[in-house]
């Protein structure tokens, strides 16, 4: 039940993240599911994601229970990270995107790195061991 509960609140963001794993299908990706969570890479997701501007790119990003990862090599990296992330969004939900954002603003607020600072993140890397 637990877990349904999970899926429920995350679902919002898992919809924008199933999006952009059909996206990236119709580019080549690869798809998988894994641990609970859709995991998506290869293919031109690299491509596309070092096309954004640099404040928006990224080497992997969790949307719900959706991994992206701009390739296999970077996923088997940041898999554990990420997955840190998807337990996140089943405690916060819809509000984890804006309770991020949030930490980071106030991270720059007071001089420090807004993504290395960042709660969310530090939680990610001391839980992955990263």
């Amino acid at each position: 039940m637990k877990r349904a509960l999970g899926y429920a609140w995350a679902a919002p963001a898992t919809a924008i993240g199933l999006a952009c794993a059909l996206l990236a299908l119709v580019c080549g990706a690869r798809v998988r599911a894994h641990r609970g969570a859709i995991e998506c890479t290869g293919g031109e997701l690299g491509q596309i994601v070092n096309a954004l501007p640099r404040p928006v790119a990224f080497v992997a990003i969790t949307l719900g229970h959706v991994i992206l990862a701009v390739s296999p090599e970077v996923l088997e990296r940041m898999r554990e990270h990420e997955h840190v992330h998807v337990r996140q969004y089943e405690r916060w939900g819809v509000l984890l995107p804006p309770a991020y954002a949030l930490a980071s603003l106030w991270q720059l607020a007071r001089g420090r790195a807004p993504y290395a600072h960042n709660p969310f993140e530090r939680e990610a890397r001391e839980r992955s061991g990263a």
